[in-house]
């Protein structure tokens, strides 16, 4: 694609590596075929070269961001299906980041907007917060036909019918290996997650100290930055992410780290990118140390001596994270190790296709979001399985909401498979709330 940036722009770094990504695409409209919102909606504009053609336009002329060009980019769910399926190598996610804050900086949303997305990017992000809102909602779920918004509904339907007693296994500690210690691994132990489900990271910390992991829980690390990311909001997505290079650098320089352990691939997805992020930054040799040895649960886990297990005789119907499949490009990983555990696993069709949670998506797009999910739950159910696995909890609140079959996290199964607890999701009395069981 020809640009015409000046050399004024070109100055800016954000504006060159905009200016690369533009000039990669070939318009050849490959993109067009696994892009969900395309496949919903049929319109160019909501396709990624669509997008790119209204980036380009607002970048080059360096205008202040439109109603129209906003539309249509708020609509993206960074799914990246489409840098997954693009011959040019074409970077969507840096130039949509890039685009989101050019929005962020230049265009006064309507005054609901602007009040919804400040109360996303200040409660998701803290743990603390985020439980008391689920609780609001849970409590406010029951009057949602009052509400004039389709969004604040999907609020209040985003609430777990049981909200999970805090586990202390988040805090600040380290566990030591089971038997010889073959690595020592970082935890993010997150945000959303300790508030929405706390089994996953009680099954990530059990299976890794049973496969030789020290596991250390840093003091100082907290959200990620992927929300406020995806919002625009640099100056707060960059402040979560510097805290979190801190805690694991001081990690690293002290006791030494084998590897930053992240078992919600969203988050994952924009640790790994830290570098690029901070590029510009006095942070920018700390945060490609910590992107480099940063890795999906499942990427550590190939690496360890998982055991084969006796077949089980249950069908798992495995659902690929976009952040994981796509961002992260971990494909076969998670159902590698599931069948080597012992399960049977199933994919549904089209496999690439996001389910519509994307982060907060689901909440600022709901009828959209809601297109995507009844359609990934319809392969999925097609499949008869006994269990759905997932390893983001985004998908798995999207895909659990609208669908009576268990979802669980690909840890807890390969947990199970390892000598630990039956996933409480799989049981009726396992959704009521008890408290966490203690580490085994």
């Amino acid at each position: 694609m020809q640009t015409f940036f000046t050399d004024e722009q070109l100055q800016d770094p954000g504006i060159a590596r905009s200016n690369e990504i533009l000039r990669a695409c070939v318009h050849c409209g490959f993109c067009t075929a696994t892009c969900p919102t395309y496949q919903v909606l049929g319109d160019e504009l909501d396709s990624p070269r669509g997008r790119i053609y209204l980036i380009k336009d607002m970048l080059e002329s360096g205008r202040p961001a439109d109603e129209k060009t906003v539309k249509h980019i708020d609509r993206c769910l960074s799914c990246l299906a489409c840098m997954t399926t693009c011959p040019s190598g074409v970077h969507y996610m840096h130039l949509v980041d890039h685009a989101r804050a050019h929005i962020e900086k230049t265009y006064k949303r309507p005054l609901m907007d602007r009040l919804l997305r400040w109360t996303l990017a200040k409660i998701i992000p803290y743990p603390g917060r985020f439980r008391l809102a689920l609780l609001g909602a849970k409590i406010g779920r029951p009057f949602a036909f009052l509400m004039p918004d389709a969004r604040l509904k999907a609020m209040l339907a985003m609430a777990p019918k049981q909200i999970p007693p805090v586990s202390r296994n988040d805090d600040p500690q380290v566990f030591p290996a089971i038997g010889e210690r073959k690595k020592r691994v970082a935890l993010m132990t997150g945000c959303a997650q300790k508030a929405l489900n706390t089994d996953i990271n009680d099954a990530t910390i059990r299976l890794l100290r049973r496969l030789g992991c020290e596991v250390v829980i840093p003091q100082g690390q907290g959200c990620c930055g992927a929300l406020t990311h995806h919002m625009g909001k640099e100056s707060e997505s960059h402040a979560s992410a510097a805290k979190n290079i801190r805690a694991w650098r001081a990690e690293m320089a002290g006791a030494g780290l084998d590897a930053i352990v992240i078992n919600t691939s969203g988050c994952g997805t924009t640790v790994k990118d830290y570098g690029h992020m901070f590029r510009n930054d006095p942070l920018a040799k700390d945060a490609a140390a910590v992107a480099g040895i940063a890795m999906d649960v499942s990427e550590l886990l190939m690496q360890l001596d998982l055991p084969e297990g006796a077949e089980k005789g249950l069908t798992v119907a495995y659902h690929a994270a976009c952040s994981l499949q796509h961002g992260q490009q971990i494909k076969t990983f998670p159902k590698d190790l599931l069948k080597r555990a012992g399960y049977k696993v199933v994919e549904p069709a089209d496999p690439h296709l996001c389910c519509g949670s994307a982060g907060t998506y689901n909440l600022l797009q709901p009828e959209i979001s809601g297109k995507l999910k009844d359609r990934k739950i319809r392969t999925l159910e097609a499949k008869s399985p006994d269990i759905i696995a997932a390893g983001n909890i985004g998908c798995m609140m999207q895909i659990g909401s609208g669908t009576e079959v268990p979802i669980v996290h690909t840890v807890e199964l390969l947990d199970w498979a390892t000598g630990g607890p039956r996933p409480p999701a799989l049981d009726e009395e396992g959704k009521r709330e008890i408290p966490v069981p203690i580490l085994r």
